[in-house]
């Protein structure tokens, strides 16, 4: 073989019995490391997450090392690649909220702007559906609720949740067009809490871009890699995604790789402001009573305080 590789003797054993350099010692300590990180975030963080991980630990390690190690080791993180689902259905019946933010899905602080959406979840027994509220300012997940079928109360269970835990002033809310916010029981439920409803149009997944966003993070990252046999069991797994994992972990490209939660704790310093600066909504009812019992009962949740 040293023959054919034109490789003296001495130098083929003095190679195999020389240890490790320092920067190979280096490479595998730091492999290590990644592996730590990669393992921790579930198996989804790519090379950037992971720098920014290392960096908080007070480690300065470039971009290429990083990826370079992760190939060696076979450690790819996962990427987004949703399908595209129908989830809402309007109702022509009732008249949509104006669109108030118009694809500029910027806020100056809590409070001010939240996006919402559902979507579906798969499992053995049937489809779980998930509502959700988002507060642009920090993508922090402020509302959520579960439910076997797309209704209004659902997305008001979601919309109570971030009523009582945020206890906004004048905040708009961002939606689609379904029939679930379009409905009576919910635009009074916002013209109640002083909640400006807006509506981006019809089949237009950017006009709600942010809220989609995070549903293509939370597929691709827990849904597409899992399977339940119950609802519970999904329930229970994606509760855990978004309370112990998403808002106070996971870091977000768009806050510069901070998490929800230390966003906002690095940021409000400052006593939030009363009024969002956009021009005033309008509730997506077209009656101002309920005009069914389930109407009625849908509007008979406690009114959080604030």
């Amino acid at each position: 073989m040293c023959e054919a590789l034109k490789v003296s003797t001495s130098g083929y054993y003095d190679w195999r019995g020389r240890p490790p350099s320092q920067r190979q010692r280096a490479n595998t300590a730091l492999a290590e490391q990644i592996r730590a990180v990669f393992l921790a975030s579930d198996e989804t963080y790519g090379m950037l997450r992971i720098r920014a991980e290392l960096m908080e630990a007070g480690m300065v390690v470039s971009r290429k090392r990083i990826a370079r190690l992760m190939r060696q080791a076979r450690m790819r993180g996962v990427s987004r690649r949703r399908s595209f689902v129908v989830t809402t259905r309007r109702d022509p019946r009732l008249r949509p909220a104006p669109d108030l933010v118009k694809r500029q899905f910027v806020a100056g602080d809590i409070n001010r702007l939240w996006v919402a959406d559902m979507t579906y979840i798969p499992t053995w027994t049937g489809f779980l559906y998930l509502a959700m509220v988002i507060d642009v300012y920090s993508r922090k997940v402020v509302g959520w609720a579960f439910g076997e079928q797309m209704t209004a109360q659902l997305v008001l269970q979601a919309l109570n949740m971030a009523l009582m835990t945020r206890k906004p002033q004048s905040v708009i809310h961002h939606s689609d067009q379904g029939s679930q916010y379009t409905s009576i029981a919910f635009g009074n439920r916002c013209k109640e809490m002083g909640v400006r409803p807006s509506m981006g149009t019809v089949g237009d997944a950017y006009d709600n871009a942010m809220a989609e966003s995070f549903f293509a993070s939370l597929e691709c990252e827990l849904i597409a890699r899992r399977t339940w046999k119950t609802k519970t069991e999904a329930r229970l797994a994606v509760f855990a995604w978004i309370e112990s994992w998403y808002n106070p972990r996971r870091r977000h490209s768009g806050l510069n790789y901070l998490s929800p939660n230390n966003f906002e704790r690095k940021n409000l310093t400052q006593p939030i402001p009363l009024q969002h600066g956009l021009p005033t909504g309008y509730c997506a009812s077209v009656d101002s009573s309920p005009r069914t019992l389930e109407e009625r009962s849908e509007l008979s949740t406690d009114r959080p305080s604030g």
